[in-house]
């Protein structure tokens, strides 16, 4: 009885920690990722031209919050601090680094040119297209009926949603008709189909890439010093541990290995951090517009007022507040929740299948698009009347062939994109 007793126990235990693993990935994906939709609407509402600066803050996060998982102290030959040893190679990354960088100022900087969120939500769910073409382009991969008819499905959905934008609407009888600039509408179509196409190369780079170094589950390498692969695991080797205790290069409890989308991940963002520089004076222009906003007044305890009076330009007030400007706060939340989304998918994606991702991940896209309309209608960047059913029908075609398309590739013939680059573009 006491066996069973301890076993109830412990088959209860392991369901809680399932549970509230599960629940935890699920809050990260939902409540990251819509919360970054909505904050990054809220942001390009009022400031449709803060791309840059956006893609900015979001790479510089998972830069910094990435990087001490990737910084070794070695004690030899003199002490210093470098990078862990890296899976891939610089090079595979260079080409990857300028098409991901791009690809995310470009998604960002169409919302300068009168794209509404709702969509650049559906037009992004899109890049099956993209997908499908250049892979049957450029590396000769079949696809079964069903999953060209989903992508057919999807192309129709992005098509019709499109021009739901793009239709004159009237605010009344009698009034003119009004809308979108459509020379500055399709300008910024056409940047979100660039977007798409250098993302799917992104994805047909990454999964090159990954064949070749290994992906998730693949054993670590080890190069021997004449350059040569050895299949073994150098870890378990006594004499090795050994002398990686005396020196101090080998991995510690800080410096184990890391899966292969984490590597991948943070120097994907750490690498394009030097693509900023050409875009400086645009990122301090909209740093400085984003500042110019109306403030809020933060009350200061006692302690620190007398150091935030010291400070040069700190935006101390004599009333022991300091201002912080209103936009700022949606652009750090939007960081932030860039970060928590990007967490979520990824550990969702150690855990089941990429079906059951796809599919969360439209059920996630369906829900920022609610959220979308419901709170931003009365924006002026609303997709009212007849446009708003153009928009509802093409928002359904995409996530049904988007389904579809997860259905089909059960049978194994397209294989769907790796898992390690999908976040970077949801």
């Amino acid at each position: 009885m006491s066996t069973l007793a301890h076993s109830s126990d412990i088959l209860k235990g392991l369901s809680l920690t399932v549970l509230s693993e599960w629940v935890s990935i699920l809050a990260l994906i939902f409540g990251g990722c819509c919360s970054n939709a909505l904050t990054l609407e809220q942001l390009t509402t009022r400031h449709p031209r803060s791309g840059n600066l956006i893609t900015f803050a979001q790479f510089l996060i998972i830069t910094v919050v990435f990087l001490p998982r990737f910084v070794v102290y070695r004690r030899t030959p003199i002490p210093h601090i470098t990078l862990r040893k890296r899976r891939v190679p610089l090079a595979p990354y260079m080409l990857q680094v300028s098409l991901f960088a791009a690809t995310s100022l470009l998604n960002n900087a169409a919302f300068a040119y009168a794209i509404p969120m709702p969509v650049h939500i559906i037009f992004r769910s899109g890049g099956l297209v993209a997908s499908l073409l250049l892979n049957w382009l450029f590396v000769g991969r079949r696809y079964n009926v069903i999953q060209i008819t989903s992508v057919a499905v999807v192309s129709l959905g992005v098509i019709v949603t499109t021009l739901s934008a793009a239709v004159p609407k009237r605010s009344g009888p009698g009034t003119p008709m009004t809308g979108t600039d459509p020379s500055l509408y399709a300008t910024g179509v056409g940047i979100l189909t660039l977007a798409l196409f250098l993302s799917g190369l992104l994805g047909v780079l990454q999964d090159r890439m990954y064949a070749k170094y290994g992906r998730k589950d693949a054993k670590p390498q080890s190069t021997g010093r004449d350059g040569s692969e050895a299949n073994r695991d150098v870890k378990d080797a006594p004499d090795v541990k050994a002398k990686e205790k005396k020196d101090g290069t080998g991995p510690r409890k800080a410096d184990e290995e890391v899966p292969p989308w984490q590597e991948a991940l943070f120097y994907m963002h750490f690498l394009s951090m030097p693509l900023f520089f050409f875009v400086r004076r645009d990122l301090l222009a909209q740093f400085h517009a984003l500042g110019a906003e109306p403030t809020y007044n933060v009350p200061l305890p006692s302690a620190v007022r007398s150091m935030a009076a010291a400070l040069p330009g700190s935006g101390y007030r004599v009333d022991g507040e300091v201002m912080i400007p209103e936009a700022y706060v949606p652009l750090v939340l939007n960081t932030l929740t860039q970060l928590l989304c990007v967490a979520g998918v990824h550990r969702l994606t150690a855990r089941v299948s990429s079906l059951t991702v796809s599919l969360v991940l439209v059920v996630r896209k369906a829900v920022s698009l609610l959220i979308s309309v419901a709170l931003f209608r009365g924006a002026g960047r609303e997709v009212g009347g007849g446009r708003a059913v153009m928009m509802w029908a093409g928002a359904a075609l995409v996530f049904a062939g988007t389904v579809g398309y997860s259905i089909g590739s059960r049978q194994g013939q397209g294989r769907p994109r790796i898992e390690s680059d999908r976040t970077k573009r949801e």
